[in-house]
């Protein structure tokens, strides 16, 4: 039997567009339980789906289309493509928050090459994720807005 269950946040309809829904896409399960916890203080984002592989990030983020997707940058490549196939097989609209444990000039320009708007080190996730997120959320909207 299928039972439904709820979501940790409920959200009213009418809040539904304040919402920043997030895919989070680590091959590590242990950082993706990290960041789901921290994640898991605010109310206004909320964790759409996660991906352990590059394959999963895309087929989720076609599918979903979340506000953001929180990505690693160095997850196995079974998809075996480089990260301008994968940035070109995303159709959903979101911004990407890259995260990595290396923030040197090789790491940035493959956070660049992905498209996305941030790199994050994974060291500092904890002071650094919620603002950004948040930041990219609310600049999101007011575009939308507009």
């Amino acid at each position: 039997m299928f039972q439904a269950v709820a979501s940790a946040h409920t959200v009213q309809n009418s809040d539904r567009d304040l919402l920043i829904t997030v895919l989070l896409a680590d091959d590590s399960e242990i950082v993706r339980r990290g960041i789901r916890q921290l994640l898991a203080t605010r109310n206004e984002i909320e964790i759409v789906a996660e991906a352990a592989d590059y394959a999963q990030t895309i087929q989720l983020a076609n599918d979903l289309k979340p506000r953001l997707i929180v990505m690693d940058l160095h997850m196995p490549e079974e998809f075996k493509a480089s990260s301008q196939d994968i940035k070109s097989h995303l159709h959903c609209g979101s911004e990407i928050l890259a995260i990595s444990f290396s923030n040197d000039e090789d790491t940035m320009a493959l956070a660049r090459n992905f498209g996305a708007t941030v790199l994050l080190d994974k060291i500092s996730l904890a002071d650094t994720l919620i603002p950004t997120i948040v930041r990219l959320g609310q600049r999101r909207r007011s575009a939308v807005a507009s």
